[in-house]
């Protein structure tokens, strides 16, 4: 199973998935200089943005740690700023298709891996 997940790891373009839908919490639209008319950078430019700021972890990591915890597909993947207690951080949202044909939404904290948490969507 391992191979499998390697062999789909390297077949992944990070910029292709990271453009579905990498959006900053609305609360932080005039910090990050996205309103009053200006024209918001693309989801792209700000997930490669975080990528090497160091605030988030490479795809390919996050899908290799969540392989190992919940086996099966992944169909998609999403970057998203989200608040939280401590401020905002980054959480990638991945849909998973279990073998049994069960579709998972796994929540991961982008900076450290960590499962949030995995729900029947």
């Amino acid at each position: 199973m391992g191979d499998m997940w390697i062999r789909r790891l390297h077949r992944l373009n990070l910029a292709a998935i990271l453009v579905m839908a990498v959006m900053p919490h609305p609360s932080l639209a005039d910090r990050l200089g996205h309103a009053g008319g200006v024209r918001p950078a693309h989801d792209q430019d700000r997930a490669r943005d975080a990528l090497q700021r160091g605030e988030v972890r490479p795809i390919a990591e996050i899908l290799q740690g969540v392989s190992a915890e919940v086996p099966g597909e992944v169909i998609e993947v999403e970057l998203e700023r989200e608040g939280h207690r401590d401020g905002p951080h980054w959480v990638y949202e991945l849909k998973v298709i279990t073998a049994s044909g069960r579709l998972l939404e796994i929540l991961v904290d982008a900076a450290t891996g960590r499962i949030l948490a995995v729900e029947e969507d």
